[in-house]
């Protein structure tokens, strides 16, 4: 008898896994029907804690290079890399899937799939699976842990009614986050909408004081370096990637650190007010992305890559925030969706016509008072995102609680 880990309600009984299911795996090769169609699973079709069955891909067989575990209805399927341990599907038709989901088939006169399924998200399992866990670089479940894992069995009839309830409750907060993305949108659109409201088009009249000019005229613009990783981090210097860019701002302290000859530095350092753009990437929408940088007062250099522009502006006509929000603008970003050449699979932004594009030049009295305006709105519409965050954090607290009520028969 398995030793209870908590008081259960009458007729229920604590079980092994082992007891009450058994591993099916039937593996195939499916390069070996190449003109054969799979639907297939990979750890990438199924969120962590997805309660919705994925949809995965269709192939043929001769797209599919590794061996495959075969699944069906009735089986439940374990994704057993961590740090995935609550990654489960209980599949309603047949397929493949990637060699790193064990297939558990619970006995029928015992477990119901969709209950095992429930359990195997609950917060207190995928505790367990974690400390259970071998391999360094990419620690799985141990499979001898994951049969001994305690589960709380109650009578088929009761299993059924869980899971009903379960899923009731499970589509509320489903429901609820539906809204919030809603919402998340809603508020994206809200400030498209302002700064499309703020900027004229090109060509359109300019109020008195205003003038159009080319970026060119009132930038200048580099393109960015890249050399070695630096064998000690002291000796070299961080230079900003795309992946430093966070929304409209850069975090350069995770910048990677390369080894750059001190001669170069200083054609590379960037300043407080800097906009860097990205060149290159395999989404058109990140192509002429822009982001500014501000001195994080660390005591170190920063440099910027290869895959980056520089735009430095000239500070005594243009405020460099005043430019930031116009190149995140709906116009502005039209223009740079469309300077852009595709090469090997990657989307690189054609630096000359972005250069040549025209901006709206105010007097600097005038742009400031815009980006006073513009910061305010942001920081409403950040409230509002930050408010949303909050939301989905509840949310999860809510799944969490609702699989824990669920297992010690509060539901």
């Amino acid at each position: 008898m398995t030793e209870p880990l908590y008081k259960l309600p009458e007729g229920w009984r604590w079980v092994r896994l082992g007891e009450v299911a058994r591993r099916e795996a039937t593996l195939l090769k499916p390069s070996d029907y190449p003109s054969r169609r799979f639907r297939y699973l990979s750890m990438e079709h199924v969120g962590p804690g997805q309660w919705e069955e994925p949809r995965g891909v269709e192939v043929s067989g001769s797209e599919i290079k590794s061996q495959v575990v075969v699944f069906r209805r009735g089986l439940v399927l374990y994704g057993k890399l961590r740090p995935y341990l609550n990654k489960v599907v209980v599949p309603s038709n047949e397929g493949v899937a990637s060699t790193e989901f064990v297939p558990i088939f619970p006995f029928p006169d015992m477990l119901e799939p969709e209950y095992l399924g429930a359990f195997l998200r609950t917060p207190s399992f995928v505790a367990y699976a974690s400390a259970n866990t071998t391999g360094s670089r990419q620690p799985r479940t141990r499979l001898d842990a994951l049969w001994q894992t305690p589960i709380p069995l109650p009578p088929l009839s009761e299993q059924r009614r869980i899971v009903a309830r379960i899923e009731e409750l499970m589509a509320r907060v489903r429901e609820a986050r539906r809204l919030r993305q809603e919402a998340l949108e809603d508020a994206e659109r809200l400030w498209q909408s302002v700064l499309a409201d703020t900027f004229p088009h090109p060509g359109q009249d300019l109020p008195k004081g205003w003038r159009w000019v080319r970026l060119g005229e009132v930038c200048r613009h580099k393109t960015g370096i890249w050399g070695p990783e630096a064998p000690d981090s002291s000796k070299g210097f961080p230079v900003v990637r795309s992946t430093e860019i966070h929304g409209m701002v850069l975090m350069p302290q995770k910048a990677s650190v390369r080894a750059i000859r001190s001669k170069q530095i200083w054609a590379y350092k960037l300043e407080a007010g800097d906009i860097l753009i990205n060149k290159s990437s395999g989404s058109p929408h990140l192509v002429g992305w822009p982001a500014i940088f501000e001195d994080p007062h660390d005591g170190r250099t920063y440099l910027f890559s290869n895959f980056m522009l520089r735009l430095r502006p000239e500070k005594e006509l243009l405020e460099p925030w005043f430019l930031l929000f116009y190149l995140h603008s709906p116009i502005a970003r039209s223009l740079y969706l469309g300077a852009q050449d595709t090469t090997s699979g990657l989307r690189n932004l054609r630096i000359r016509d972005f250069m040549e594009q025209s901006v709206p030049l105010p007097p600097l009295s005038e742009q400031r008072r815009i980006v006073a305006h513009l910061e305010e709105v942001r920081e409403h519409i950040r409230a509002l995102k930050t408010g949303q965050s909050a939301t989905e954090a509840e949310l999860k607290r809510l799944e969490q609680s609702i699989l824990d009520k669920a297992f010690r028969g509060e539901l």
